[in-house]
C-alpha cells in the first residue's frame, strides 16, 4: 500500500470496528536504531496499542515492534513505551477533547515517510455493543442486496 511516498507498515483493523474515529493526526515516533530497522522490514504490531497524554508528552504503549534479529544487545524491550512527536498545541487540543469529551487515543497505522517513522492517532470514542452489531446488520444487508442484482442479471 503506497500513497504519495508513504509504505504502510502496520494497520490496526480492530480500531476501526471497535471505535468511532472524530479525527486523524499524524505523530513522529522516537525509535532507537535496531527498532527502525526492524520497522523497515515490516515488522511491527498495533493489535492493542494506545496512547495517552501524560505531562506535556504523548506515548504509545503496547505496541510492538520486534527485535531486529542482528541487533543484537542492542535490542530493547518491543512492547517499552514510545514517545511520539507532536507540537505543543496539537497536544493541548487533544488534551482537551480526551479530558472534556470523553475520548481515547488510538493509533490507526505505522507507515514510512520520507524514510522516517510516522504514527496516524485516531481520536476516538468507543462503540457500544449494539452499534458494532447494527453495522454488521447492514453491511450484511448491503451484501445481499448485491448479490441479488448479480443473479438478477
Amino acid at each position: 500500500m503506497r500513497e504519495e511516498g508513504k509504505k504502510v507498515v502496520a494497520v490496526n483493523r480492530k480500531a476501526r470496528h471497535e471505535y468511532e474515529i472524530e479525527e486523524s493526526h499524524e505523530a513522529g515516533i522516537v525509535l532507537t536504531g535496531t527498532e527502525i530497522k526492524s520497522i523497515r522490514e515490516g515488522k511491527a504490531n498495533l493489535q492493542d496499542a494506545f496512547a495517552r497524554i501524560e505531562g506535556n508528552e504523548v506515548w504509545v504503549h503496547h505496541m510492538h515492534i520486534s527485535p531486529y534479529e542482528a541487533g543484537n544487545r542492542y535490542n530493547v524491550d518491543p512492547v517499552r513505551p514510545r514517545k511520539l512527536l507532536l507540537h505543543r498545541r496539537e497536544i493541548e487540543r487533544l488534551r482537551g477533547k480526551v479530558e472534556q469529551r470523553g475520548l481515547t487515543l488510538i493509533p490507526l497505522q505505522l507507515y514510512l515517510r520520507g524514510g522516517r517513522a510516522k504514527i496516524e492517532l485516531g481520536l476516538a470514542r468507543g462503540k457500544r455493543l449494539y452499534d458494532r452489531r447494527e453495522e454488521i446488520a447492514k453491511r450484511t444487508a448491503a451484501r445481499d442486496v448485491e448479490r441479488a442484482m448479480r443473479e438478477r442479471d
